[in-house]
Protein backbone atom coordinates (compact mmCIF):
# COMPACT_ATOMS: atom_id res chain seq x y z
CA UNK A 1 0.00 0.00 0.00
CA UNK A 2 3.06 2.26 -0.22
CA UNK A 3 2.74 5.35 1.97
CA UNK A 4 -0.96 4.86 2.58
CA UNK A 5 -2.21 4.55 6.17
CA UNK A 6 -5.15 2.26 6.90
CA UNK A 7 -7.40 3.45 9.73
CA UNK A 8 -10.60 1.71 8.58
CA UNK A 9 -10.40 -1.52 10.58
CA UNK A 10 -13.98 -1.02 11.74
CA UNK A 11 -15.05 -1.84 8.18
CA UNK A 12 -12.66 -4.72 7.69
CA UNK A 13 -9.27 -5.59 9.14
CA UNK A 14 -6.09 -5.05 7.16
CA UNK A 15 -3.58 -6.55 7.09
CA UNK A 16 -5.08 -9.96 7.76
CA UNK A 17 -3.48 -12.31 10.26
CA UNK A 18 -0.25 -14.01 9.17
CA UNK A 19 -0.95 -17.23 7.29
CA UNK A 20 -4.52 -16.43 6.23
CA UNK A 21 -3.83 -15.88 2.52
CA UNK A 22 -1.44 -18.85 2.37
CA UNK A 23 -3.95 -21.21 4.00
CA UNK A 24 -6.73 -20.18 1.62
CA UNK A 25 -4.44 -20.45 -1.39
CA UNK A 26 -3.25 -23.89 -0.37
CA UNK A 27 -6.83 -25.14 -0.13
CA UNK A 28 -7.73 -23.77 -3.56
CA UNK A 29 -4.56 -25.07 -5.20
CA UNK A 30 -4.20 -28.48 -3.55
CA UNK A 31 -7.81 -29.55 -3.11
CA UNK A 32 -10.88 -27.42 -2.51
CA UNK A 33 -13.01 -30.52 -1.93
CA UNK A 34 -16.59 -30.25 -0.73
CA UNK A 35 -17.33 -31.62 2.72
CA UNK A 36 -20.42 -33.69 3.56
CA UNK A 37 -20.51 -34.70 -0.12
CA UNK A 38 -17.20 -36.21 -1.14
CA UNK A 39 -16.44 -39.62 0.36
CA UNK A 40 -12.67 -39.57 -0.08
CA UNK A 41 -9.58 -38.67 1.89
CA UNK A 42 -9.20 -35.10 0.64
CA UNK A 43 -12.76 -34.20 1.62
CA UNK A 44 -12.29 -35.73 5.06
CA UNK A 45 -9.12 -33.66 5.58
CA UNK A 46 -11.00 -30.44 4.81
CA UNK A 47 -13.85 -31.53 7.07
CA UNK A 48 -11.35 -32.01 9.87
CA UNK A 49 -10.13 -28.42 9.43
CA UNK A 50 -13.72 -27.17 9.56
CA UNK A 51 -14.26 -29.07 12.80
CA UNK A 52 -11.04 -27.60 14.20
CA UNK A 53 -12.34 -24.12 13.36
CA UNK A 54 -15.62 -24.82 15.17
CA UNK A 55 -13.62 -25.86 18.21
CA UNK A 56 -11.47 -22.72 18.03
CA UNK A 57 -14.60 -20.54 18.00
CA UNK A 58 -16.12 -22.59 20.81
CA UNK A 59 -13.03 -21.90 22.92
CA UNK A 60 -12.95 -18.23 21.97
CA UNK A 61 -16.54 -17.61 23.03
CA UNK A 62 -16.68 -20.19 25.85
CA UNK A 63 -19.51 -22.16 24.21
CA UNK A 64 -21.09 -25.34 25.54
CA UNK A 65 -20.24 -27.47 22.53
CA UNK A 66 -18.48 -26.95 19.19
CA UNK A 67 -21.46 -28.44 17.32
CA UNK A 68 -23.32 -25.27 18.36
CA UNK A 69 -20.96 -23.21 16.21
CA UNK A 70 -22.66 -22.55 12.86
CA UNK A 71 -21.17 -20.91 9.79
CA UNK A 72 -22.91 -18.36 7.57
CA UNK A 73 -21.93 -15.86 4.85
CA UNK A 74 -21.57 -13.16 7.51
CA UNK A 75 -22.91 -11.51 10.62
CA UNK A 76 -25.81 -9.77 8.85
CA UNK A 77 -26.96 -13.15 7.57
CA UNK A 78 -26.62 -14.57 11.08
CA UNK A 79 -28.72 -11.83 12.68
CA UNK A 80 -31.39 -12.32 10.02
CA UNK A 81 -31.34 -16.02 10.85
CA UNK A 82 -32.45 -15.23 14.39
CA UNK A 83 -34.79 -12.34 13.65
CA UNK A 84 -36.64 -14.11 10.84
CA UNK A 85 -36.28 -17.65 12.10
CA UNK A 86 -37.52 -17.06 15.64
CA UNK A 87 -39.68 -13.94 15.96
CA UNK A 88 -43.36 -14.06 14.99
CA UNK A 89 -46.46 -11.89 15.11
CA UNK A 90 -47.15 -10.50 18.58
CA UNK A 91 -43.55 -10.80 19.77
CA UNK A 92 -41.71 -7.85 21.30
CA UNK A 93 -37.94 -7.27 21.34
CA UNK A 94 -35.67 -4.74 23.02
CA UNK A 95 -32.60 -3.20 21.35
CA UNK A 96 -30.15 -0.46 22.28
CA UNK A 97 -29.62 2.91 20.65
CA UNK A 98 -26.29 1.90 19.08
CA UNK A 99 -27.63 -0.88 16.87
CA UNK A 100 -26.45 -1.36 13.30
CA UNK A 101 -28.83 -1.69 10.36
CA UNK A 102 -27.99 -5.41 10.34
CA UNK A 103 -30.45 -5.49 13.25
CA UNK A 104 -32.73 -2.55 12.54
CA UNK A 105 -33.58 -3.29 8.91
CA UNK A 106 -34.71 -6.89 9.43
CA UNK A 107 -36.65 -5.74 12.49
CA UNK A 108 -38.34 -3.09 10.35
CA UNK A 109 -39.30 -5.83 7.90
CA UNK A 110 -40.67 -7.93 10.75
CA UNK A 111 -42.83 -5.02 11.92
CA UNK A 112 -45.02 -5.84 8.93
CA UNK A 113 -45.42 -9.32 10.40
CA UNK A 114 -46.60 -7.95 13.74
CA UNK A 115 -43.29 -7.84 15.64
CA UNK A 116 -42.74 -4.76 17.84
CA UNK A 117 -39.51 -3.22 19.10
CA UNK A 118 -38.43 -0.76 21.79
CA UNK A 119 -35.08 1.05 22.01
CA UNK A 120 -33.42 1.27 25.42
CA UNK A 121 -32.33 4.76 26.39
CA UNK A 122 -28.81 5.43 25.10
CA UNK A 123 -26.87 8.56 26.03
CA UNK A 124 -24.59 10.73 23.92
CA UNK A 125 -21.56 8.63 24.90
CA UNK A 126 -23.26 5.48 23.65
CA UNK A 127 -23.82 4.22 27.21
CA UNK A 128 -26.76 1.94 28.00
CA UNK A 129 -27.79 1.28 31.58
CA UNK A 130 -29.06 -2.25 32.31
CA UNK A 131 -31.99 -0.87 34.29
CA UNK A 132 -33.17 1.03 31.21
CA UNK A 133 -33.27 -2.27 29.34
CA UNK A 134 -35.18 -3.98 32.15
CA UNK A 135 -37.68 -1.12 32.29
CA UNK A 136 -38.86 -2.01 28.76
CA UNK A 137 -39.64 -5.69 29.44
CA UNK A 138 -43.27 -6.59 28.67
CA UNK A 139 -45.25 -9.81 29.03
CA UNK A 140 -44.77 -10.49 25.29
CA UNK A 141 -41.04 -9.63 25.22
CA UNK A 142 -39.13 -12.53 23.70
CA UNK A 143 -35.57 -11.28 23.30
CA UNK A 144 -33.01 -8.56 23.87
CA UNK A 145 -30.64 -7.80 20.98
CA UNK A 146 -27.50 -5.77 21.66
CA UNK A 147 -24.37 -4.80 19.82
CA UNK A 148 -21.49 -5.56 22.19
CA UNK A 149 -19.57 -2.50 21.02
CA UNK A 150 -20.62 0.45 18.89
CA UNK A 151 -19.27 0.56 15.34
CA UNK A 152 -19.57 4.36 15.48
CA UNK A 153 -17.98 5.44 18.78
CA UNK A 154 -16.55 2.20 20.24
CA UNK A 155 -18.58 2.23 23.47
CA UNK A 156 -18.87 -1.22 25.06
CA UNK A 157 -22.28 -2.37 26.31
CA UNK A 158 -22.49 -4.23 29.69
CA UNK A 159 -23.55 -7.60 28.29
CA UNK A 160 -23.00 -9.54 31.52
CA UNK A 161 -25.49 -7.38 33.42
CA UNK A 162 -28.00 -7.39 30.55
CA UNK A 163 -27.61 -11.16 30.27
CA UNK A 164 -28.55 -11.46 33.94
CA UNK A 165 -31.72 -9.46 33.27
CA UNK A 166 -32.58 -11.81 30.40
CA UNK A 167 -32.13 -14.86 32.62
CA UNK A 168 -34.36 -13.43 35.34
CA UNK A 169 -37.10 -12.58 32.87
CA UNK A 170 -36.70 -15.75 30.77
CA UNK A 171 -35.75 -13.82 27.63
CA UNK A 172 -33.41 -14.90 24.88
CA UNK A 173 -30.23 -12.82 24.73
CA UNK A 174 -28.75 -12.02 21.31
CA UNK A 175 -25.32 -10.37 21.02
CA UNK A 176 -23.75 -8.85 17.91
CA UNK A 177 -19.95 -9.15 18.26
CA UNK A 178 -19.03 -7.50 14.95
CA UNK A 179 -16.80 -4.95 16.70
CA UNK A 180 -15.71 -6.99 19.71
CA UNK A 181 -14.85 -10.55 18.61
CA UNK A 182 -11.08 -11.00 18.72
CA UNK A 183 -10.68 -7.72 20.62
CA UNK A 184 -12.67 -8.23 23.83
CA UNK A 185 -13.09 -11.38 25.88
CA UNK A 186 -16.62 -12.77 25.40
CA UNK A 187 -17.89 -15.58 27.65
CA UNK A 188 -21.14 -16.97 26.29
CA UNK A 189 -21.91 -18.93 29.45
CA UNK A 190 -21.03 -16.20 31.93
CA UNK A 191 -23.07 -13.61 30.05
CA UNK A 192 -26.04 -15.90 29.43
CA UNK A 193 -25.90 -15.42 25.66
CA UNK A 194 -28.31 -17.56 23.64
CA UNK A 195 -27.32 -16.33 20.18
CA UNK A 196 -23.86 -14.91 19.53
CA UNK A 197 -23.28 -13.63 16.00
CA UNK A 198 -19.76 -13.09 14.65
CA UNK A 199 -17.98 -12.08 11.49
CA UNK A 200 -14.63 -13.41 10.33
CA UNK A 201 -13.19 -10.34 8.63
CA UNK A 202 -12.95 -7.69 11.36
CA UNK A 203 -11.37 -8.37 14.76
CA UNK A 204 -10.95 -12.05 13.90
CA UNK A 205 -8.54 -10.94 11.13
CA UNK A 206 -9.88 -13.36 8.51
CA UNK A 207 -11.36 -12.91 5.03
CA UNK A 208 -14.66 -11.32 4.04
CA UNK A 209 -17.71 -13.43 3.23
CA UNK A 210 -17.58 -15.73 6.25
CA UNK A 211 -19.20 -15.46 9.66
CA UNK A 212 -21.62 -17.39 11.77
CA UNK A 213 -23.32 -17.75 15.11
CA UNK A 214 -23.36 -19.82 18.26
CA UNK A 215 -26.71 -20.92 19.65
CA UNK A 216 -27.96 -22.25 22.97
CA UNK A 217 -29.79 -25.55 23.18
CA UNK A 218 -33.01 -23.91 24.39
CA UNK A 219 -33.12 -21.34 21.59
CA UNK A 220 -32.25 -23.94 18.96
CA UNK A 221 -35.25 -26.02 20.03
CA UNK A 222 -37.54 -23.06 19.23
CA UNK A 223 -35.93 -21.66 16.08
CA UNK A 224 -36.43 -22.60 12.44
CA UNK A 225 -33.65 -22.40 9.84
CA UNK A 226 -33.81 -19.21 7.79
CA UNK A 227 -32.67 -21.05 4.64
CA UNK A 228 -33.42 -24.64 3.61
CA UNK A 229 -31.63 -26.85 1.12
CA UNK A 230 -29.12 -29.62 0.66
CA UNK A 231 -26.85 -30.47 3.56
CA UNK A 232 -25.31 -33.72 2.40
CA UNK A 233 -27.24 -35.53 5.15
CA UNK A 234 -30.67 -37.19 5.21
CA UNK A 235 -30.83 -36.74 1.46
CA UNK A 236 -33.87 -39.02 1.22
CA UNK A 237 -36.07 -36.41 2.94
CA UNK A 238 -37.62 -33.11 1.86
CA UNK A 239 -37.47 -31.98 5.49
CA UNK A 240 -34.48 -30.17 6.93
CA UNK A 241 -32.34 -32.14 9.40
CA UNK A 242 -32.90 -31.18 13.01
CA UNK A 243 -29.39 -32.00 14.24
CA UNK A 244 -26.60 -29.45 14.43
CA UNK A 245 -24.80 -28.14 12.51
CA UNK A 246 -26.76 -29.39 9.47
CA UNK A 247 -29.98 -27.64 10.52
CA UNK A 248 -28.56 -24.18 9.73
CA UNK A 249 -25.92 -24.94 7.09
CA UNK A 250 -27.71 -25.54 3.79
CA UNK A 251 -25.78 -25.42 0.55
CA UNK A 252 -22.08 -25.44 -0.17
CA UNK A 253 -20.12 -23.77 2.61
CA UNK A 254 -17.50 -21.07 2.09
CA UNK A 255 -14.63 -23.44 2.76
CA UNK A 256 -11.82 -21.07 1.71
CA UNK A 257 -13.30 -18.51 4.11
CA UNK A 258 -13.50 -21.01 6.97
CA UNK A 259 -9.92 -22.12 6.37
CA UNK A 260 -8.85 -18.47 6.39
CA UNK A 261 -10.62 -17.94 9.73
CA UNK A 262 -8.93 -21.10 11.03
CA UNK A 263 -5.50 -19.60 10.30
CA UNK A 264 -6.52 -16.24 11.81
CA UNK A 265 -7.84 -17.86 15.00
CA UNK A 266 -4.60 -19.80 15.37
CA UNK A 267 -2.77 -16.47 15.33
CA UNK A 268 -5.18 -14.91 17.84
CA UNK A 269 -4.86 -17.90 20.18
CA UNK A 270 -1.10 -17.58 20.04
CA UNK A 271 -1.00 -13.82 20.71
CA UNK A 272 -3.98 -13.66 23.08
CA UNK A 273 -7.11 -11.49 22.93
CA UNK A 274 -6.05 -9.47 25.97
CA UNK A 275 -2.71 -8.58 24.39
CA UNK A 276 -4.38 -7.59 21.12
CA UNK A 277 -6.78 -5.38 23.07
CA UNK A 278 -3.93 -3.81 25.04
CA UNK A 279 -2.02 -2.84 21.91
CA UNK A 280 -5.09 -1.40 20.22
CA UNK A 281 -6.06 0.66 23.24
CA UNK A 282 -2.54 2.02 23.62
CA UNK A 283 -2.83 3.45 20.11
CA UNK A 284 -6.39 4.63 20.74
CA UNK A 285 -5.40 6.48 23.90
CA UNK A 286 -2.48 8.11 22.10
CA UNK A 287 -4.78 9.27 19.29
CA UNK A 288 -7.45 10.62 21.65
CA UNK A 289 -4.96 12.65 23.69
CA UNK A 290 -3.46 14.17 20.53
CA UNK A 291 -6.89 15.09 19.13
CA UNK A 292 -7.91 16.70 22.42
CA UNK A 293 -5.18 19.29 21.82
CA UNK A 294 -6.90 20.43 18.61
CA UNK A 295 -9.74 22.92 18.37
CA UNK A 296 -12.98 22.64 16.39
CA UNK A 297 -12.79 18.83 16.28
CA UNK A 298 -15.18 16.96 18.55
CA UNK A 299 -14.50 13.46 19.79
CA UNK A 300 -17.84 11.66 19.66
CA UNK A 301 -18.74 9.48 22.64
CA UNK A 302 -16.29 8.62 25.39
CA UNK A 303 -13.33 10.93 25.87
CA UNK A 304 -10.95 8.27 27.22
CA UNK A 305 -10.01 4.63 26.69
CA UNK A 306 -12.08 3.06 29.47
CA UNK A 307 -15.16 1.13 28.33
CA UNK A 308 -14.48 1.36 24.63
CA UNK A 309 -12.83 -0.39 21.68
CA UNK A 310 -10.29 1.04 19.23
CA UNK A 311 -12.96 2.93 17.25
CA UNK A 312 -12.97 6.74 17.44
CA UNK A 313 -15.35 9.06 15.59
CA UNK A 314 -14.63 12.74 15.00
CA UNK A 315 -17.06 15.50 14.08
CA UNK A 316 -15.42 18.46 12.32
CA UNK A 317 -17.16 21.63 13.41
CA UNK A 318 -15.73 24.06 10.81
CA UNK A 319 -15.25 21.66 7.89
CA UNK A 320 -17.66 19.24 6.27
CA UNK A 321 -16.85 15.73 7.49
CA UNK A 322 -16.72 14.36 3.95
CA UNK A 323 -14.26 17.09 2.93
CA UNK A 324 -12.11 16.30 5.96
CA UNK A 325 -12.02 12.60 5.11
CA UNK A 326 -11.24 13.32 1.45
CA UNK A 327 -8.42 15.70 2.37
CA UNK A 328 -6.85 13.19 4.77
CA UNK A 329 -6.88 10.56 2.04
CA UNK A 330 -5.80 12.75 -0.89
CA UNK A 331 -3.06 14.68 0.93
CA UNK A 332 -1.84 12.15 3.50
CA UNK A 333 -2.98 8.74 2.25
CA UNK A 334 -5.04 8.21 5.42
CA UNK A 335 -8.00 5.90 4.88
CA UNK A 336 -11.00 6.37 7.17
CA UNK A 337 -14.76 5.95 6.84
CA UNK A 338 -17.07 8.95 6.69
CA UNK A 339 -20.87 9.08 6.94
CA UNK A 340 -23.50 7.27 8.98
CA UNK A 341 -21.73 3.87 9.05
CA UNK A 342 -24.95 1.88 8.39
CA UNK A 343 -26.04 2.92 11.88
CA UNK A 344 -28.45 5.89 11.75
CA UNK A 345 -29.96 4.88 15.10
CA UNK A 346 -26.54 5.16 16.74
CA UNK A 347 -25.89 8.53 15.16
CA UNK A 348 -29.23 9.82 16.44
CA UNK A 349 -28.27 8.66 19.95
CA UNK A 350 -24.87 10.33 19.66
CA UNK A 351 -26.33 13.57 18.21
CA UNK A 352 -24.34 13.21 15.00
CA UNK A 353 -27.31 12.74 12.68
CA UNK A 354 -27.55 13.62 9.82
CA UNK A 355 -23.96 14.86 9.32
CA UNK A 356 -22.35 11.62 10.48
CA UNK A 357 -18.70 11.43 11.52
CA UNK A 358 -15.24 10.54 10.29
CA UNK A 359 -14.35 7.20 11.89
CA UNK A 360 -10.84 6.02 12.76
CA UNK A 361 -10.44 2.36 13.74
CA UNK A 362 -7.03 1.01 14.69
CA UNK A 363 -5.36 -2.40 14.58
CA UNK A 364 -2.19 -3.76 16.14
CA UNK A 365 -0.50 -3.22 12.76
CA UNK A 366 -0.84 0.55 13.12
CA UNK A 367 1.83 2.68 14.76
CA UNK A 368 2.15 5.90 16.76
CA UNK A 369 4.15 7.32 13.85
CA UNK A 370 1.10 6.86 11.61
CA UNK A 371 -1.06 8.60 14.20
CA UNK A 372 1.41 11.50 14.33
CA UNK A 373 1.10 11.89 10.55
CA UNK A 374 -2.67 11.84 10.89
CA UNK A 375 -2.65 14.50 13.61
CA UNK A 376 -0.51 16.75 11.44
CA UNK A 377 -3.08 16.29 8.70
CA UNK A 378 -5.86 17.24 11.09
CA UNK A 379 -4.00 20.39 12.06
CA UNK A 380 -3.68 21.51 8.42
CA UNK A 381 -7.43 21.29 7.87
CA UNK A 382 -7.90 24.63 9.66
CA UNK A 383 -4.74 26.44 8.60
Amino acid sequence: MGNRIYFDNGSTSWPKAPGVAEAMSELLVKGAFNINRGNYEGAYEVESLVLDTREQLSRLFRAQDSKRVLFSPGITYSLNTFIKGFLKSGDHVIVTGIEHNAVMRPLRQMEREGVTCDVARTDTEGEVLPEDVERLVRPNTKAVIVSHASNVCGTVIPIEEIGDICRRHHLFFVVDTAQSAGTLEVDMQKCGIDFLSFTGHKGLLGPQGIGGFLISEELDSQMLPFVAGGTGSQSDSFDMPTQLPDKYESGTMNLPGIIGVHAALSYIENVGVSEIHRKKMELTGYFIEKVKELTDIRIVGKQGVYGRTAVVSLDFERTDNAVAAFTLESDYGIMTRVGLHCAPLAHRSLCTYPQGTVRFAFSTANTKEEIDICVEGLKTLYR
